[in-house]
């Protein structure tokens, strides 16, 4: 990335002096010799840095950086000084500027300034370009709550869309916290049914009792309390579609209603004679293993036959490690927003550490540990110390040590071993890791008796 860089000074000599020496560092440089010239080039040009001096006819430093920081707040400002206006310096980091030198011009410290301030510049457009990639990724499948690039997520959206327009029955299947419940919106949003309600029920969170009369509602007096009649999810989802989220977690006796309504679409409110008749699309979902459920007398196969016509399976975040910077900085830009705070990029220590962390709570724990990163961040970078400590401690327990003093062999070993092991023993994940060939990989497993579990 070649970064653009606009000097400011009204002595010709410095101004072109810095921009020859800057260019050597491979930055583009435009050159202003007071602030209303500089704020016109920033109007029309892509600045990513910009280092201006104080003392200016027109307009001085310090109206060019209240000027910059107030419209374009994630491009860095570094101050060039004289002794004698130091104190100004001071105020202007004060103001918002990155640092500030005195002059005469230390080349070195002013390219090792100006590398740092671009450094968070680069992270803040790297956030940028992600959320560009979220963006086309949404409209690219018509569903822009499901964020992933990865060949499982592409898969998912891919069934989804084709099972959205038909009338089958869904089974979600997947652990808690990995969206099944955004891939039953994506299916009813992408519906002909989408104009219609979209009714949803938490299984796991009512009672038998209460789950029975919220599915299909209860007449007057069917039960204590029961003052009037009222009408279950199932006729509210008439003409549209219902979620029966963890399915695995309801009873015997409300199965078999639920069964009955897959089948003849009809049933009797809780403490009456009268037939329903509703037409709903169910889909269901459930972080259980429905096959186990049922052998241990748990969950009807023959309900669980009617639900898995069509079965969705979504994947664990550990299985979909390349989505993890799209999902994070979503999440960022989200809760940046939500709390009014300036983020607006992760470092790489801290984006190391969500890559390597594992995940058990999935897209839900990315979440939450992005909303926390937002505000325990200080600057407008999210760094390793930000992140929960459960996460920012991945980093180090992913570490590979090598000792001094061991064989260019044996540190190869090592290393390839201990990528196995972090991809879980997926050959292709491992080889795509260390940025060799498959067979390269093969030969070296060979080579080092290092075994493989696929």
């Amino acid at each position: 990335m070649k970064f653009n860089v606009l000097i400011v000074d009204d002595e010709k000599n410095i101004r072109e002096g810095l921009s020859k020496a800057l260019e050597l560092d491979g930055y583009a440089t435009f050159i202003a010799e007071h602030g209303k010239e500089a704020l016109d080039i920033i109007h029309s040009e892509e600045i990513d840095l910009v280092i201006t001096d104080l003392r200016m006819p027109v307009m001085s430093g310090e109206e060019l950086l209240k000027q910059v920081t107030g419209a374009y707040p994630t491009v860095p400002v570094i101050i060039l000084t004289g002794h004698g206006t130091i104190e100004n310096a001071v105020n202007a980091m004060r103001d918002g500027a990155f640092d500030f030198l005195t002059k005469p011009l230390n080349l070195d410290r002013l390219s090792l300034l100006a590398k740092r301030a671009l450094a968070n510049r680069e992270l803040v457009l790297q956030h940028r370009a992600l959320q560009e990639e979220v963006e086309l990724l949404g409209a690219k499948n018509r569903f822009s709550k499901i964020i992933g690039k990865s060949s499982q997520m592409k898969k998912v959206m891919e069934l989804v869309e084709q099972v959205a327009q038909t009338k089958a029955t869904v089974l979600i299947t997947g652990e808690s916290g990995v969206g099944k419940e955004l891939v039953a919106d994506a299916i009813h949003q992408l519906s002909g049914r989408m104009h219609n309600s979209f009714i949803k029920v938490h299984c796991a969170a009512l009672t038998e009792s209460l789950l029975e009369s919220e599915l299909f509602g209860h007449e007057k007096g069917a039960f204590t309390g029961a003052l009037s009649r009222k009408r279950g999810r199932f006729e509210l989802a008439h003409k549209g579609s219902i979620f029966l989220d963890e399915i695995g977690e309801i009873n015997q006796s409300i199965q078999i209603k639920i069964l009955r309504v897959l089948q003849e679409k009809t049933f009797e409110r809780v403490g009456g004679e009268e037939t329903v008749e509703v037409d709903v699309r169910i889909i269901a979902a459930t972080n259980r293993d429905l096959k186990k459920e049922i052998e241990d007398g748990n969950f009807r196969e023959d309900l669980f036959y009617r639900l898995n016509v069509v079965n969705i399976h979504v994947p664990p975040l550990r299985e979909r490690k390349e989505d993890i910077p799209l999902l994070a900085s979503s999440f960022l830009k989200e809760f940046a927003e939500e709390n009014g705070k300036p983020v607006e990029g992760i470092d790489q220590k801290a984006n190391i550490a969500l890559y390597g962390y594992g995940w058990p709570g999935n897209i839900r724990e990315l979440r939450n540990c992005m909303e926390s990163a937002v505000v325990m961040c200080k600057t407008n970078i999210v760094h390793l110390e930000d992140l929960p400590p459960s996460v920012a401690l991945s980093s180090e327990e992913d570490t590979i040590r090598l000792n001094a003093g061991i064989s260019l062999a044996e540190a190869e070993r090592i290393i390839i071993e201990s990528t196995l092991s972090y991809c879980n023993g997926n050959k292709s994940k491992t080889a795509e890791v260390l940025g060799i060939g498959r067979k390269t990989l093969h030969r070296k497993l060979d080579e080092y008796e290092l075994g493989t579990t696929g």
